[in-house]
């Protein structure tokens, strides 16, 4: 199994399968979309399927498939299916603004290809801040949620993903949290990190949306009965069916427990969202690299995993440092 040099045991991947998205959210995506790509750039799901085996052997068990948007590649389905039967991983959930799950899931039902999870990514329930923040005219939120239903009626766990963006969803938090009161659903606030477009906009601390649905609420009282991969914290409020949950890698961090890696679209081996440091896997796959060189060339990458992120001042980093050029959209959520 991968341990880096700080001890640290990396058993989760999550694989970009497309830079495009339909959305073109203000805090991720460029307003005029991603520059095209040739085709041949992108991995195709043959080489990422090798890679994965690859991985499964030194101990990757959990795979997030996530984009941009995943369901807008062709194919995705029959991937997916492939994917889950790769031996050695043992989990494979999507991550998915959910306008395209519906059809996604009537073609993965026919394979036998249901996600083992499903993140949606929705940061507003009211149409007009939708529209806003996504600078989309997109299916509205009425149309996403009865998937929860559909999804938890197949046992597929639901998590909702939202970034609180100042200036353009504060209002939306406690709405969008109240959908855990009557669903077995996890609802999650993601602290906005300054990646790309997100630099130039205001995020609210995980510790405000806490306030404000205490506030609201009640009390927040530690869970741990959430399954995941990834460094959420998750919370019960009273009389709620299901769990909230935070991710505040700004305001506190978990970079001393994290358990993952990033494989692009394009190929490259990303050891941490904040840095380019990685590996050019699509290089070597290409250039005829058999398995052997492959697992030798990604053990000597992770052992440069960086200890922490450079994003924020909770590692000693100035957020005028901690700005990066690339968005979510290119490095996999």
């Amino acid at each position: 199994m991968p341990i880096d040099s700080f001890g640290r045991t990396l058993d989760y991947l999550r694989i970009s399968v497309t830079d495009r998205c339909n959305l073109r959210c203000v805090y991720c995506m460029p307003s005029g979309g991603v520059e095209w790509k040739p085709h041949e750039s992108i991995l195709g799901f043959e080489e990422i399927i090798r890679i994965a085996g690859i991985m499964a052997d030194l101990g990757i068990r959990k795979i997030k498939v996530t984009g941009g948007e995943p369901l807008v590649r062709r194919g995705i389905a029959s991937f997916i299916k492939t994917l889950k039967t790769v031996s050695g991983i043992e989990n494979v959930t999507i991550t998915t603004n959910g306008f395209l799950l519906n059809g996604y899931l009537d073609e993965a039902e026919k394979l036998g290809a249901l996600p083992d999870g499903v993140n949606i990514s929705l940061d507003a329930l009211n149409p007009e801040r939708l529209e806003r923040i996504t600078r989309s005219t997109a299916p509205e939120s009425f149309e996403i949620i009865p998937l929860f239903d559909r999804l938890l009626e197949k046992r597929i766990p639901v998590k909702l993903n939202c970034v609180p963006v100042r200036g353009f969803n504060e209002e939306e938090i406690l709405p969008l949290a109240a959908l855990a009161k009557d669903k077995d659903i996890s609802v999650r606030f993601i602290e906005l990190m300054p990646l790309g477009s997100a630099a130039a906009f205001a995020p609210v601390p995980g510790g405000e949306v806490r306030a404000l649905l205490e506030n609201a609420y009640g009390a927040l009282t530690p869970f741990s009965g959430v399954p995941g991969n990834g460094p959420a914290v998750y919370c019960k409020l009273p009389g709620f069916t299901g769990t909230i949950g935070f991710i505040n890698a700004m305001t506190h961090g978990f970079c001393e427990t994290c358990n993952r890696l990033r494989l692009t679209s394009e190929g490259f081996l990303k050891l941490c969202l904040s840095t380019d440091q990685g590996l050019d896997l699509r290089e070597l796959l290409r250039s005829g690299a058999g398995d052997r060189d492959i697992v030798r060339a990604i053990n000597e990458a992770v052992a440069k995993k960086p200890r922490f992120h450079n994003l924020s001042e909770v590692y000693g980093v100035s957020p005028a440092e901690g700005q990066h050029p690339n968005g979510m959209f290119r490095i996999g959520g």
